[in-house]
């Protein structure tokens, strides 16, 4: 009885599937343009594709994980660097001035709480990305 319950509820919300990162990543090209991918309790799920440096800004309420996919990546902090490789991950805070950078294509997941700026509090700029992007 219990099975047909969570059958139930999940058909209302639509069908479970499985996301092949790897065939996400191939299905663009395009860098600091984050896809959502995901959605879970608020948060959205993205992948996005780095290379060069990304402006400085913050984000006054959001939090965000940056997991290195493919790659090397670095988050640039006034007082420090933090390099990140495949398999690693850092959570920025809100409220703390950052920039990313990668010298080289860095695959990248994001966590971040759903419709997410991904240039914060910076001015609107050919970084800017569009909202609500899924592949």
């Amino acid at each position: 009885m219990q099975n047909e319950n969570l059958s139930g509820a999940c058909a209302k919300l639509g069908a479970m599937e499985k996301v092949n990162l790897q065939e996400k990543f191939a299905a663009f090209t395009e860098h600091w343009r984050p896809k959502i991918v995901g959605e879970l309790n608020g948060q959205e799920v993205k992948v996005v594709k780095f290379e060069g440096v990304f402006p400085w800004h913050q984000h006054e309420r959001e939090d965000e994980l940056f997991l290195v996919w493919r790659g090397r990546m670095r988050i640039e902090f006034r007082d420090r660097i933090v390099e990140l490789n495949a398999g690693e991950f850092l959570v920025v805070p809100h409220g703390v001035e950052h920039r990313t950078a990668a010298d080289g294509e860095a695959e990248v997941i994001l966590f971040e709480p759903a419709a997410t700026r991904n240039t914060g509090d910076a001015q609107e700029s050919e970084f800017t990305a569009p909202d609500g992007v899924a592949i």
